[in-house]
């Protein structure tokens, strides 16, 4: 699957991404990517050789004007419901982002995760993409608001993705945003 926008190409990823993928995951610019950090170039090989095969949830983001990497958006059918069986509708989407920090302030996120909530409320049968941001990423909350999502939630000390100097969790305050198919315009 491929979905393109004036600037950008939202396509499955490919091994010759590994370096374009590298330069923005050796240092995650927010802690809840922590565990996608790659230590390697080689590490970024070896990744990409795992993200070849998924082709529907799972995209880069590339600009049309030279085929460069800038980041990724992913998110897969959930059942909305922490208890459901396996026969419960999946129409529940929870999206994750990520841009090159050198590719920020220009709108691509912006054009990136409307494409491609346009394509699950569309093509994927959602009903509810829900997202998580940290209190701290202004950025992350604000293309939330601009997609039309609505503020849900404050969860205090949520989550901890990584550690204090002293080793003990670091829990971060997280908010949660969500729009319904009802609501896309």
């Amino acid at each position: 699957m491929i979905i393109e926008t004036e600037r950008l190409i939202l396509r499955p990823f490919a091994e010759t991404d590994a370096a374009d993928v590298y330069e923005y995951l050796h240092e995650p610019a927010v802690n809840c990517f922590a565990c996608m950090k790659l230590e390697t170039l080689e590490d970024a090989k070896a990744e990409m050789k795992n993200r070849v095969g998924e082709t529907e949830y799972y995209f880069a983001i590339v600009l049309k004007e030279n085929g460069k990497v800038i980041g990724e958006i992913d998110a897969y059918p959930e059942t909305g419901e922490p208890h459901a069986d396996e026969n419960t509708v999946r129409d529940t989407f929870s999206p994750c982002w990520m841009l090159n920090l050198g590719y920020t302030g220009k709108g691509y996120a912006y054009e990136a995760a409307h494409a491609f909530f346009d394509y699950l409320f569309k093509e994927k049968g959602a009903r509810r993409i829900y997202a998580y941001t940290e209190d701290y990423n202004l950025s992350s909350q604000h293309l939330c608001e601009k997609l039309g999502m609505r503020t849900e939630g404050l969860f205090r000390e949520f989550v901890s993705f990584v550690n204090n100097p002293d080793g003990t969790p670091r829990y971060e305050n997280t908010m949660q945003y969500a729009i319904l198919k009802k609501e896309w315009k």
